[in-house]
C-alpha cells in the first residue's frame, strides 16, 4: 500500500505491537487500582477480595504467597512496560523481518519474564518481613526502622559503578542492539531477557522501595515507574541516579535518626 493510500500493512503491524503493548500495561494499572480498593475495604467478595484477604494472613503460607506472587507479576508488568516500550520501538524499527511484529512481542515477553521471577522473590520477601510484623496496614508499609533501612539501602546502591553500569545499557538501545543481536524468534527472546537482567541490576533496589510506600500502594508504583522511565530517557549524567541517591540516603539517615 502507498503512503498515499494509507498506512502500509507493516506501519500497521507496528502500531498493532505498540497498542497490544499499552493495553496490558493499561490492563495491569486497572486491576492494581482495583486490589488497592479492595485491600483498604477490605469488604465485598470475589477473587480479588480473595487475594486481599488471602494477603492479610502470612500464617497461611501456601494461599498468601500464591497471592501475593500473582500480585507481584502484575506490579512488575505495570511498572515496566513503559520502560521497555521505548526499547521496543527501536527493536521494531531496526527489524525488518517478516516475523518483526511478533519477535517485538517476544522481546517484550523475555523482558517481561525476567521481572516475573523477580516478582516471586518480592512476594517472598513481603511474606518474611510481614510474618515477623515488620510490615504493617492494610498497604503493608514499612515501620521506621525497616523504612530508614531500605531508604538508605536504596540511596547507597544509586552511588554505585554498577548501578551506573547496567544503566547505562537501559539508556542506549541502540547500542544494545547493536553489541547483542541475535537473529529469530529465540534470539528475540533471549535479548529481551539479556536486557531485562541489565535493567534488573539497575532497578531491583529501587523496588524495594515498595515497603517505603506500601507494597500495596498504586501511587507508590505510579512514582517508581515514572522515576524507573525518567531515568533512562533523561541526558546521560551523573546527576540523574546520583542525586536521587543523595535524597534516599539523607531521608533514610534522617528517619533513622528521629526515631
Amino acid at each position: 500500500m502507498s503512503g498515499e493510500s494509507g498506512l502500509s500493512v507493516d506501519a500497521i503491524q507496528q502500531r498493532l505491537a505498540y497498542v497490544a503493548l499499552a493495553v496490558i500495561g493499561a490492563v495491569s494499572w486497572i486491576f492494581l487500582l482495583a486490589s488497592e480498593r479492595a485491600m483498604l475495604a477490605m469488604r465485598g467478595d470475589g477473587p480479588i477480595m480473595a487475594m486481599m484477604w488471602a494477603m492479610m494472613d502470612p500464617s497461611a503460607v501456601a494461599p498468601y504467597l500464591a497471592a501475593s506472587v500473582a500480585m507481584w507479576v502484575v506490579m512488575m508488568v505495570a511498572m515496566m512496560v513503559p520502560a521497555v516500550l521505548p526499547m521496543a520501538m527501536v527493536f521494531r524499527g531496526m527489524h525488518k523481518g517478516r516475523h518483526a511484529t511478533a519477535e517485538t512481542l517476544l522481546f517484550t515477553s523475555g523482558y517481561l519474564l525476567v521481572w516475573s521471577f523477580f516478582a516471586i522473590i518480592g512476594a517472598m520477601l513481603q511474606w518474611l518481613l510481614h510474618s515477623n510484623g515488620w510490615l504493617r496496614g492494610h498497604l503493608l508499609e514499612a515501620g521506621a526502622p525497616l523504612m530508614a533501612l531500605i531508604l538508605v539501602a536504596a540511596g547507597l546502591y544509586q552511588l554505585t559503578p554498577l548501578k551506573e553500569a547496567c544503566l547505562a545499557h537501559c539508556r542506549s538501545p541502540i547500542g544494545f542492539f547493536m553489541a547483542h543481536w541475535r537473529d529469530g524468534r529465540t534470539g528475540a527472546i533471549l535479548m529481551g531477557a539479556q536486557h531485562g537482567l541489565y535493567c534488573l541490576g539497575c532497578c531491583w533496589m529501587l523496588m524495594l522501595l515498595m515497603f517505603v510506600g506500601g507494597a500495596m500502594s498504586v501511587t507508590t508504583m505510579a512514582l517508581l515507574s515514572v522515576f524507573i522511565l525518567a531515568e533512562r530517557l533523561l541526558p546521560a549524567g551523573p546527576w540523574v541516579s546520583r542525586l536521587p541517591g543523595v535524597v534516599m540516603l539523607s531521608a533514610g539517615t534522617a528517619i533513622a535518626l528521629g526515631h
